[in-house]
């Protein structure tokens, strides 16, 4: 799998606001738009075509080890190894707040439940959503207000809420009315749900709606319950979808949501707060994806739509977490078989590269060599040789270390020419690898070293 960063360039350094201060409309106001630059070229002839994805995104990989000192990192704390720029976590949630400035940010813990991130979260003024007691615990530990943060699991059980609410949590999620009755003993004074809505669509890297959420059409009914049971709906919340490439899903759910709150507080003399558009705002991994900017063009005049007296709320996981890390691993073996090469690596699927089987993502890898990182020792003649290399592919099949026939990272893969010992590095490692890996076969999770760049 590939995980490609967004940025085309390292961010500086961000000074934000106080760690502590809410995230509020005036934090999110739009700056003035600048005029669109003038495409050059144009009026001598077509403009030149681009290289490929993966060639774009070797460019920077490349340019990037070299600002952090890849070979020295990794020479320093071994392989398997992640690494973290937190810098990269401040500039994603910078565009966030850029393209949509009247969305608060709650960072979906899950995608990457690392110490540093939650810091970096919580330095930028941004909130998070939780989803069960170890990522309260982890939050708590950071100094995060708890009270901020949305509880958006649909399914919880008694002791998970309760546990939640002694902690500071009002907003929980529910899509069923079976959740609706484990309120029963909690004061209904302060606490307020957000109903979960289904919006299917099936080309989603990962259709979130299939497993949670109530059709818009039955939605009336579970707003009726909980108003029974003296449970205040506060408003709504869908997810349209892991890795959603166009903005229309987002049209159409922000479209038929507004519709629905207008039609209930009508009905019901309500005032709805809060409509939580989810996440699902795509990064490249080994192939492009439409930009930030392209996709909140499409959704932003349908938030225009919203009312003043209803917040909009984002969950953005994957496009924070994924330009975090990078993976670099390394080959220890290396066997010819009947369909071809194989080269065993320390890193497989039950670890760093969980998310293949988990989500079908494929990060890109790269030869080290590829991006000008040398292996110790290389001499003059090595390294030239090596460039040359570099020039020829040759189809490989990646292992992970575990005994297990399932743990294949890649088959057929063209890369350069690899031996024992080689590096090999992917980009847009951050989310859901660190997050899902396992100790299968008794391989410790792989470390995690931060850097930042020069």
């Amino acid at each position: 799998m590939t995980l490609v960063r967004q940025t085309a360039t390292d961010p500086a350094r961000l000074v934000p606001g106080p760690a502590d201060a809410p995230a509020t409309t005036s934090d999110l106001r739009p700056r003035r738009p600048r005029p669109a630059r003038r495409r050059l070229g144009t009026a001598t002839g077509p403009l030149p075509e681009l290289p490929p994805h993966r060639e774009l995104v070797r460019r920077e990989l490349a340019a990037y080890a070299q600002r952090i000192r890849l070979a020295a990192l990794v020479r320093e704390h071994g392989s398997p190894l992640f690494l973290l720029d937190v810098d990269r976590v401040a500039t994603q949630l910078l565009a966030l707040r850029r393209e949509l400035p009247d969305a608060a940010i709650h960072f979906a813990t899950k995608s990457l439940p690392h110490p540093s991130v939650i810091r970096a979260v919580h330095g930028f003024g941004a909130s998070f959503e939780v989803a069960s007691r170890g990522e309260i615990d982890l939050l708590e530990r950071e100094g995060v207000p708890i009270g901020r943060c949305l509880h958006t699991h649909p399914v919880k059980s008694v002791a998970d809420i309760t546990g939640a609410y002694l902690r500071g949590i009002r907003t929980f999620v529910v899509d069923s009315p079976s959740e609706v009755a484990k309120f029963a003993g909690l004061p209904t004074h302060d606490v307020g749900v957000l109903v979960r809505l289904s919006f299917p669509n099936p080309d989603a890297k990962s259709d979130l709606s299939s497993k949670f959420g109530v059709a818009p059409e039955d939605a009336a009914a579970l707003v009726e319950r909980c108003l029974r049971f003296r449970l205040t709906v506060r408003g709504f919340t869908f997810h349209v979808g892991s890795q959603t490439t166009s903005a229309a899903p987002w049209v159409r759910a922000i479209e038929t949501t507004l519709r629905l709150m207008r039609s209930l507080e009508a009905r019901h003399g309500l005032r709805f707060e809060l409509l939580d558009l989810g996440g699902g705002f795509p990064v490249g991994y080994d192939e492009p994806v439409p930009t930030l900017a392209e996709l909140a063009r499409g959704i932003r005049p349908a938030l225009a739509a919203v009312p003043a007296h209803v917040g909009v709320v984002i969950e953005p996981g994957r496009f924070v977490a994924a330009p975090a890390m990078t993976l670099v691993t390394r080959v220890i073996g290396t066997n010819d078989r009947a369909d071809g090469r194989w080269h065993h690596l320390d890193e497989g699927l039950y670890g760093a590269y969980s998310n293949i089987p988990a989500e079908d993502v494929h990060a890109l890898l790269f030869a080290a060599a590829e991006l000008g990182v040398q292996p110790v020792g290389d001499d003059a003649a090595e390294r030239a040789a090596r460039r040359v290399l570099t020039r020829m592919r040759v189809p490989v099949t990646l292992a992970g270390p575990t005994c297990d026939s399932v743990d294949v990272v890649a088959r057929h893969l063209p890369l350069p020419p690899l031996a024992d010992g080689d590096l090999l590095v992917s980009p847009m490692m951050g989310a859901y690898t660190w997050a899902t890996a396992t100790g299968f076969n008794g391989i410790a999770r792989t470390p995690v070293v931060e850097v930042s760049p020069a």
